[in-house]
């Protein structure tokens, strides 16, 4: 749900600056050529001319706000910073656009009203991001977009982290309680004590929470490396508030702050990154529209062919568990038997000579046919097309009692394909080596990567005997 707003909240950013960008050019023009503070009355440009910038400014801009890191979330970041990048965008912005200008010889367009442009921009962008601020404020204050957090250790770290939470509502964090050794279940600053470490599993399947705040001390290596491992266990994020930096231990770790409280990320998810995020859904959407508008003939044959050679329905929806544990349908072309599930459970791997297969149903399954339905799960939001595989919360239950750091594969959108997949862990095969990979995948995810996955699939597919 989190996720899902701060998606909603950043498409409504683009539109808000989108929406100052033109008007801070309509202004800029009317100052300059309309309005009674400049008489010299000269335009050497027309009205669309001036206009016909925006095809170059809007996309321009919006990128260089998205790397500048205006559209990350406002929890942590102080608006005295977002101010400094709203500068930098914007001046760097106007010098990209008189360079181009320059670059093609259009000297005639007005270099005080571009000028007008950039003040006028840097302006209303501080008012729209404060007036979002206060909105959002308002709206934290009263309980929505609230993020859940528990604190391991309530001694001097924990305590400052609490009180920059409760004194700041705007950062839009709830703390449940704390979890520490040496207090009692009752409260420390007003806050619960909801128990020992060693009841940290049990009270993580009670509190529903998005994040895990360590804040032990140095001396406590050992407790900070059973709650890092039992968070991974339960597909918890943690982060710790240092002691000293020698903790971090393992995977690659980087760092945030909070108001000015130094932050680690035990581990590396190139993905969490919002411009590695926003590249990677861009991706997936354009690329699955373009799959399905070139396989569209093949699926509509499969969808015809499905229902010929058996009665039921043509598309077989699944409960699998994605991103951030969350439940969704994903959609295959069905290749069983409808009453295959009564037989078995519905919780049986496929097998090579699977009996509740139909005979068209091995042929779609043996060449892939039947995933293709989900690339509307990518347009979606579900899925990605390239991924650890998601699975059944009957397995995830299991799996994540039998397999170290199970879990971890929720933190990005599970895929059609993935590195697992490609390197020939699919199906009824090593569940530890298939973790392995999509760990792998998670932590050094690019877009060649991407890529290379992506063509290994059809090599994969090809290879299987048709």
């Amino acid at each position: 749900m989190i996720k899902s707003n701060q998606r909603f909240f950043n498409f409504i950013l683009v539109v808000f600056d989108m929406l100052v960008i033109t008007g801070s050019l309509l202004l800029a023009w009317y100052l300059r050529f309309v309005s009674p503070f400049f008489t010299d009355g000269v335009r050497t440009m027309n009205f669309q001319a001036y206009m016909s910038l925006l095809l170059f400014i809007l996309p321009m801009y919006l990128i260089l706000f998205l790397i500048v890191g205006l559209y990350k979330p406002y929890r942590r970041q102080p608006f005295l910073k977002e101010f400094r990048e709203i500068i930098m965008a914007n001046v760097v912005g106007i010098a990209l656009l008189m360079s181009i200008l320059f670059a093609q010889k259009s000297i005639h367009f007005s270099r005080i009203m571009l000028g007008m442009f950039l003040l006028s921009t840097v302006f209303f962008m501080t008012l729209e991001r404060g007036g979002i601020r206060k909105i959002l404020r308002m709206a934290r204050e009263r309980g929505f977009n609230i993020k859940y957090v528990i604190i391991v250790g309530a001694g001097s770290l924990g305590s400052a982290f609490a009180s920059k939470i409760i004194g700041d509502r705007q950062l839009g964090y709830k703390i449940s309680g704390y979890v520490d050794d040496y207090y009692h279940k009752t409260e420390r600053n007003g806050i619960p004590i909801l128990g020992t470490t060693k009841e940290m599993n049990e009270i993580l399947e009670e509190y529903r929470v998005d994040e895990v705040i360590i804040a032990l001390p140095n001396t406590s290596f050992k407790r900070i490396d059973e709650v890092i491992d039992i968070c991974e266990y339960q597909g918890i994020k943690t982060q710790i508030i240092p002691d000293y930096f020698h903790l971090i231990q393992g995977t690659k770790a980087y760092f945030d702050e909070l108001d000015g409280i130094p932050l680690i990320n035990t581990r590396y998810i190139p993905l969490d990154k919002p411009l590695n995020k926003f590249i990677k859904r861009l991706g997936d959407i354009i690329l699955s529209l373009l799959i399905l508008i070139l396989v569209s003939p093949i699926m509509l044959l499969t969808a015809i062919l499905v229902k010929i050679t058996s009665p039921g329905p043509i598309i077989y929806k699944q409960i699998r568990v994605g991103m951030a544990r969350k439940e969704f349908y994903i959609y295959k072309f069905r290749s069983m038997r409808c009453d295959a599930s009564e037989q078995t459970g519905d919780v049986g791997w496929t097998t090579e000579d699977d009996p509740r297969k139909t005979k068209f149903g091995s042929f779609i399954r043996k060449t892939s046919i039947d995933e293709l339905p989900q690339f509307f799960n990518v347009l979606k939001g579900d899925m990605s097309i390239v991924g650890p595989r998601p699975e059944r919360p009957h397995y995830v239950s299991q799996f994540k009692d039998e397999i170290p750091k199970y879990m971890i594969k929720h933190h990005v959108r599970p895929g059609i394909t993935g590195w697992a997949q490609v390197k020939g862990w699919r199906g009824d095969t090593s569940i530890r080596k298939r973790i392995e990979c999509d760990i792998e995948y998670i932590e050094k995810w690019s877009l060649w990567f991407d890529l290379k996955i992506f063509i290994m699939t059809f090599k994969a597919v090809f290879d299987s005997g048709y």
